[in-house]
């Protein structure tokens, strides 16, 4: 039966990978988790007068770089100056030269999400009136080539490797202690192990393409790489290599000391007096509790190194978020990975290491307690990055989530299947141990009976070879007997003839005798020597003989067959899942892609009604009158409306540059209701760059801004502007 089994289940792992990566390679491609949310100008917009700058705010920070945002004129050429800079909150902006003259402009922005996911996208807006342009900006990411399905990939392959690593473990711990003896065990946990540190190093390399670039020819940038090094993913790839160092040292224990503790077969117990198999000494027990405490420790190390650069550690509640990630991956890696585990030991345990029911038992329990962690760190989960019931069915991310609790639905139903044959299993045993004493009562009154008829024979034989002994060695002794003492009556020659006669025959005979005993001997020596080599022989062919019976008894039970079977089924279906959630780490929450559609939705309204953002931009010259005197300053008010504004003041010398002054003061003044001048303190930001959040305008109306500019300690000059607020 294993012979026919062995192919299918070859052929349906094969199917069940074939599957998964079909699921991975035609996945859409994977959609950052911050999203572009509002902008100023507004996409689609059309402002009366050129904008100082671009404004982006995304759903959460992200990291840029000197060419993260671009801005380009009908013609396509560069019109912004300056890095790209962080005046508040998610909005990000970047200077624009002055003197733009009308037309459609396009802003293409490449950054990188807070939780290391790459965003790209680009947006038109237009100056005075929408006009023709040459520039074709494409939306697609780094993420979309080859470079991005590397990484997909190694993902799934870190994800996995982690599952069979950790999970391994725990079943050898937790469930089954001489499964650390099992060659096919403890392959097994080491190819996690590699899987897992391969893939770790892989997306290292190839992190900074994937958030770059996007070509082949700069994996192997070491500028890059030194760059990736300084960011937040790259510290927790770092931090995921370390623990694995301590991983390898775990392994050499669990496999070494700890696997020459463990009992070669552990007897199967009741399930109320199981202590979850450790009935060794005080050392044993220390080394088990040494293990289960590190193993934990590097287990959770590990798990962080995902919660700390993804999903968890952005958005509402990353203090919570975080630590519940970290059980979640641990709970799917101790259901998962030892589901692994005891698919591996119920195919390729030997027969001297068998698969017990206890271990079995001990297994669902923990299955359980990980499926009842699972579901409530999963709705949590759930919340967080859903917030609503429509987005189940209206964003990938949810129907993603639908997908994988649907996976999870059918596991538990198959491990439902797989309780049911472990306890056909135990009641099978039950009475096989039964038919087993019978027999083994049979077999030993047999054994008795023939042991009883060797014994009279050896001993009738070993009686006749000393009546054999005896005689010869008392013929001997009449042959050394001196002439003498032959009779009385015998005298003369004839008498002494007669005597030497009589001697002479037991002479010879006593001779004869003794060399008869000594080959008896060497013959029960020779004959003692062959039988042991014999029995020796006879032996190894009854051992070899037996564990193949009891390998055929194994395989052709059907108990332990159907737990084969559903176990399996399990993994398959184990396998598909961990691919969905791969994907879906890889995709846009719910809650951010709603918020997203929403602004877009917004900024679509506004440019239809011809509102534009509503933000104002002025831009005055000053002339102070001393050295370096000269400049230009820029007020940006966003939203520009009644109640709490953004505002921002750029300051520029003759050239374009930005300069800092000693001072940027700002007065809002509404005359025509006799309010204010109402005083602002810009905060200071970078070189040319002021900003103060949370700026009170108390109603709309025709508003005068001032600003004061001082550029010395006695050179300064105030410069106005109206702007329409509301």
């Amino acid at each position: 039966m294993t012979q026919t089994i062995a192919p299918r289940v070859r052929t349906l792992v094969l199917l069940i990978l074939a599957v998964a990566g079909a699921l991975l390679a035609g996945a859409a491609p994977v959609s950052a988790h911050a999203a572009l949310t509002g902008s100023d100008p507004a996409q689609g917009a059309v402002v009366d007068t050129a904008p100082s700058q671009v404004s982006l705010t995304f759903s959460e920070p992200i990291a840029v770089g000197d060419d993260s945002v671009r801005v380009l004129d009908p013609k396509g050429e560069r019109v912004d100056k300056g890095d790209p800079a962080n005046p508040s909150g998610t909005t990000y902006s970047v200077r624009l030269v002055s003197g733009l003259p009308d037309g459609t402009y396009t802003v293409a922005y490449q950054v990188v999400s807070a939780d290391s996911h790459p965003v790209a996208g680009a947006f038109t807006f237009s100056i005075g009136a929408p006009s023709e342009t040459t520039v074709s900006v494409s939306a697609q990411g780094s993420d979309d080539g080859l470079v991005g399905w590397l990484y997909g990939f190694g993902r799934y392959v870190s994800y996995a490797g982690f599952v069979v690593l950790a999970g391994g473990a725990a079943f050898i711990l937790a469930c089954w202690a001489p499964g650390a003896r099992v060659r096919a065990v403890q392959r097994l946990v080491v190819s996690g192990w590699l899987a897992l540190t391969s893939a770790t190093l892989g997306l290292l390399m190839l992190r900074g393409s994937y958030t770059t670039s996007g070509k082949v020819g700069d994996v192997f940038d070491l500028e890059l790489l030194g760059d990736v090094l300084q960011t937040k993913t790259g510290a927790a790839l770092v931090s995921r290599l370390l623990l694995l160092a301590a991983a390898a040292l775990f392994i050499a224990v669990l496999f070494g000391a700890y696997a020459r503790t463990a009992d070669a077969v552990e007897p199967d117990r009741d399930a109320e007096d199981d202590d979850g198999g450790d009935d060794g000494g005080p050392d044993k027990r220390d080394l088990t509790f040494g293990l289960a405490l590190g193993g934990t420790v590097v287990a959770a190390g590990l798990a962080a190194s995902w919660a700390m650069s993804e999903h968890a550690s952005q958005g509402l509640q990353a203090g919570v978020a975080m630590p519940v990630d970290v059980v979640h991956l641990l709970a799917v890696a101790a259901w998962l990975g030892g589901l692994t585990a005891l698919l591996v030991a119920l195919y390729r345990a030997p027969v001297e290491t068998p698969v017990g029911r206890d271990a079995v038992r001990r297994f669902s329990r923990l299955a359980f307690g990980s499926v009842v962690t699972l579901a409530v760190t999963g709705v949590y989960q759930s919340w967080r990055q859903l917030g609503s019931w429509s987005a189940f069915t209206d964003t990938r991310y949810g129907q993603l989530l639908l997908v994988k609790i649907a996976l999870v639905a059918v596991m538990v139903a198959v491990a439902f299947l797989s309780r049911r044959w472990t306890q056909r299993l135990a009641d099978a045993r039950v009475s096989e141990a039964a038919e087993e004493a019978e027999r083994t009562e049979a077999t030993e009154r047999a054994e008795e009976g023939v042991r009883a008829k060797e014994a009279v024979r050896v001993k009738a034989t070993e009686r006749a070879k000393e009546a054999v002994r005896a005689e010869a060695t008392e013929r001997a002794k009449e042959a050394k007997q001196p002439a003498g003492t032959a009779p009385a009556e015998a005298s003369g020659t004839s008498e002494v003839s007669e005597a030497s006669m009589a001697v002479e025959p037991p002479k010879a005979s006593g001779a004869s005798g003794a060399s008869d005993a000594s080959d008896a001997f060497d013959a029960e020596k020779a004959e003692a020597g062959q039988n042991s080599v014999r029995a020796a022989q006879l032996a190894r062919q009854r051992a070899a003989a037996e564990a193949a019976r009891q390998k055929r008894l194994r395989d052709a039970d059907p108990n332990r067959f159907g737990l084969r079977r559903s176990v399996l089924a399990e993994a398959g279906v184990a396998v598909v899942l961990l691919a969905v959630t791969t994907v879906l780490t890889q995709t846009e929450p719910g809650r951010t892609e709603q918020d997203a559609r929403a602004a877009t939705a917004a900024s679509s309204t506004a440019s239809a009604t011809g509102q534009g953002s509503g933000a104002v931009s002025l831009t005055m010259p000053f002339d102070t009158g001393g050295k370096s005197g000269k400049g230009v300053v820029s007020i940006d008010l966003d939203p520009a409306q009644a109640g709490d504004n953004a505002l921002h003041v750029y300051v520029e010398g003759p050239d374009g540059t930005p300069v800092d002054v000693p001072e940027v003061k700002i007065a809002l003044t509404l005359a025509a209701q006799n309010i204010g001048p109402l005083p602002v303190a810009p905060d200071h930001v970078t070189t040319g760059h002021w900003s103060a959040s949370r700026v009170q305008i108390p109603m709309a109306g025709d508003w005068k801004v001032e600003v004061t500019v001082r550029t010395s300690d006695i050179d300064q000059v105030t410069v106005s502007k109206n702007a329409q607020i509301g």
